[in-house]
């Protein structure tokens, strides 16, 4: 069976879930979901993702994410295959996490993104995890940076699902006053389908009925566009790596002649290759290519170490 098209566009948002193999415990301990939410920081950082809501139980995961953008896909592979790639280094076991791809459906900024942050936030109460009362403190999903804003990290926003609870201010009564908002959905059932809680994790869309033909017809033509082979999105994407090139070379007042005429693994190269890969997905392969550096194995090993001290990556 063929996969189904991804679709990507600047600005779209998206709700992504995945569940781990066999509905395996992936995130059974606060180490693999703290180590998960260690990835989902690096990965706003490469892409630019600005992340609406996220929860994490303890066999599967879902993100409200905005990709202002069109690198979903990109983002993605990184975001799973990096987590997968720690998690079996740490158990020493080897094989799929995940049951598969991701899952990922459309959502429409205006009237599906703020219900689905709510759906999202009230997801350990449905299952049975924590009750009403505690949801403010439990403390694998977002909600508990809105209570907590020291906490949050930059590409975290509270305003959509702030606004669809009736425009409430990032406030301490803001936030007193959406988890009310929030007590009062669990328990009012029309209130959940007349939001489609039902369907938030079903089908490829989350939105109006004007928001569903639209991009049924913009989905038809990216697909029409990838079977005619266009490259666009790929260009695009490796033109804006190229442009953060030169603007590192320029920050360190280097050329591109000067990568091919200085050692494989000078410092300020290593130095520049771990920004590139703390700001993009770009691979160890084009990073040993681009900057001239040589064994893959070297390019992995020195920025690797590279970005454990200047940065708390967990490599």
């Amino acid at each position: 069976m063929p996969r189904k098209l991804r679709f990507e566009q600047e600005g779209a948002v998206y709700h992504v879930l995945n569940r781990g193999n066999y509905h395996a415990e992936v995130f059974g301990t606060e180490e693999a979901k703290t180590a998960f939410l260690q990835c989902l920081d690096e990965a706003c950082a490469k892409t630019g993702w600005v992340v609406h809501a996220w929860c994490l139980m303890s066999n599967h995961y879902h993100i409200a994410l905005e990709t202002p953008a069109a690198n979903l896909v990109e983002g993605m592979q990184w975001l799973q295959g990096t987590f997968a790639l720690r998690f079996n280094r740490l158990r020493q076991e080897h094989g799929h996490l995940f049951q598969g791809r991701y899952k990922c459906l459309l959502v429409d900024p205006d009237a599906g993104l703020g219900p689905l942050c709510h759906y999202i936030h009230l997801n350990p109460v449905r299952a049975k995890c924590c009750s009403m009362e505690t949801l403010g403190e439990w403390p694998w999903t977002s909600l508990r940076w809105l209570m907590q804003p020291p906490q949050r990290p930059k590409w975290y926003t509270t305003a959509e699902f702030l606004r669809h609870a009736g425009e409430l201010a990032d406030t301490p009564a803001g936030a007193k006053k959406y988890l009310e908002y929030l007590a009062w959905v669990a328990q009012d059932e029309p209130a959940r389908k007349a939001m489609q809680f039902d369907r938030m994790s079903k089908g490829w869309i989350v939105g109006s009925n004007d928001f569903t033909v639209a991009m049924a017809l913009e989905h038809r033509d990216a697909a029409a566009a990838l079977t005619r082979g266009d490259r666009d999105a790929q260009e695009a994407g490796e033109g804006l790596r190229q442009a953060l090139l030169d603007q590192l070379l320029r920050e360190a007042k280097r050329t591109r002649n000067d990568l091919g005429r200085s050692a494989k693994m000078a410092d300020w190269k290593v130095a520049l290759a771990a920004a590139m890969k703390a700001k993009t997905t770009v691979t160890n392969r084009w990073l040993a290519e681009e900057l001239h550096m040589g064994s893959l194995h070297e390019v992995s090993r020195r920025v690797a170490a590279s970005l454990r001290k200047t940065t708390n990556y967990k490599t």
